[in-house]
Formats: structure tokens, C-alpha cells, sequence
């Protein structure tokens, strides 16, 4: 079994490299732009270590659903295939104001919707409407609330959150949760602090092009790997 500290190395290197320029990033620091910035820290990055932990018990619950052998070879084609995948993107990549004025479009979107709907909505449901609060809103504040199921739901089933699920099937499980979880608060914190002018200093592609050909040193390095019975 791998140690912790290479379990933590890969988690560490891979979540950065996967979440520098991720539309969850761009979120995160479009919704630093409008709200208190401890809340939007705090909502994004409790999401993200949610979805770390969850990915990494899925990866551990792998080998018992299926052979040693055949979650190995599987995590190893996962490397491979997500480190082509980032090199195309690096490749086609259209920069990262567009991907930014698109994250952006959609939150616009978004709160207008929620504007209008409120609009519809008159003063005497007021009180009515604070005695059917969710039992969320009465603990949490709903600018947290948003950060969290934005970032959530924007992670969920993304290149990242597979790799996760991958590498904890074949890493040190205790290694792989710390990496990922510091690695997430690192680019969630630079986020909430000034996302898009460190967005605007850091190239995408270059990025794109580093996480790929980390992902195909993963892969090799299992490739060559010998599988425990």
C-alpha cells in the first residue's frame, strides 16, 4: 500500500492543477465580488471538502466491489484518458475571460431569476414565509447556503471529482483526503481573495497543459506499478 505522504503529494498537485481556471474557481470568486467574503469562503470550501471525502470513500469502497487488480487498471485508464482530456483543453482552450463572462452569465441569470421571482411574491406573505423558513436558512446563512450548492453541484461528476474517486482507489485514502482538502483550500482562498486578476496573470492553457501531462505520469507511474493480490 502507498504511503500517506505520496497519497497527499498526488492529491495535493493533482486538485490544484485541476482546480486553477475550473468554473467552480470563477464562481467562487464572482460571488466573493457581491458578498462577504468569509461566507462565500466558507460555503464553497465546505462543499468542496464535502465532495473530497465523499470521492475518497467511493474510491475506497472500489476494491470491494470489484478485484485489486481491476480497480487498479481502471485508475490507471482514468489517468491516461483525463491527462489527454486536459491537454485538448489546453489546446482548444478559448482564454479565460470567456470562460469567466460565462460563470458569470449564468449567475446573472440566475439571480435575476430569483429577483423576479421574489418581485411576485407580496408583503403579506412576509410573516408566513418566516414561519416556513427551511430548517437550513434558521441555522445557516443563505449567501452560504448558495456558495455551497453552486460549488457542489458545479463539482459533482467533473474531471476532478472522478480523478479523486481514482486516485484514493489506489493511494492512501488518509493521504489523498488531506491533499485534496488542502489543495482545495488553497485555490478556494485565492479565489475568494482576488480570483480574477490572479485568472488574468495565470494562463489557462499552461495550466491545462501541466495538469495533463501530470495525469499521464499518474498513469505510467501505475502502469509500471505492481498490483497487491
Amino acid at each position: 500500500m502507498s504511503t500517506v505522504v505520496q497519497g497527499f503529494t498526488k492529491s495535493l498537485a493533482m486538485t490544484v492543477l485541476s482546480e486553477i481556471g475550473d468554473k467552480t474557481f470563477f464562481a467562487a470568486a464572482i460571488l466573493a465580488m457581491r458578498h462577504p467574503r468569509r461566507l462565500v469562503l466558507s460555503g464553497c470550501l465546505g462543499a468542496l471538502i464535502v465532495m473530497t471525502i465523499l470521492s475518497v470513500l467511493v474510491g475506497l469502497a472500489a476494491p470491494n466491489l470489484l478485484s485489486r487488480k481491476w480497480s487498479h487498471h481502471i485508475t490507471t485508464l482514468l489517468f491516461f484518458g483525463f491527462g489527454l482530456w486536459s491537454l485538448w483543453d489546453a489546446f482548444k482552450e478559448d482564454g479565460d475571460d470567456d470562460e469567466f463572462a460565462e460563470v458569470e452569465a449564468k449567475l446573472d441569470a440566475d439571480l435575476k431569476a430569483n429577483g423576479e421571482a421574489t418581485k411576485k411574491s407580496s408583503k403579506d406573505d412576509d410573516d408566513l414565509k418566516k414561519q416556513k423558513r427551511s430548517f437550513l436558512l434558521q441555522f445557516f446563512s443563505p449567501i452560504f447556503l448558495k456558495a455551497f450548492s453552486i460549488t457542489f453541484f458545479g463539482e459533482w461528476g467533473d474531471k476532478s471529482q472522478l480523478a479523486t474517486i481514482g486516485l484514493a482507489a489506489d493511494e492512501n485514502p488518509l493521504g489523498v483526503v488531506l491533499g485534496g482538502i488542502l489543495g482545495q483550500a488553497l485555490c478556494t482562498t485565492a479565489a475568494v481573495l482576488g480570483g480574477k486578476s490572479l485568472a488574468s496573470q495565470i494562463s489557462e492553457k499552461i495550466v491545462a497543459l501541466s495538469g495533463g501531462i501530470l495525469f499521464i505520469v499518474f498513469g505510467i507511474q501505475s502502469f509500471l506499478s505492481t498490483v497487491e493480490a
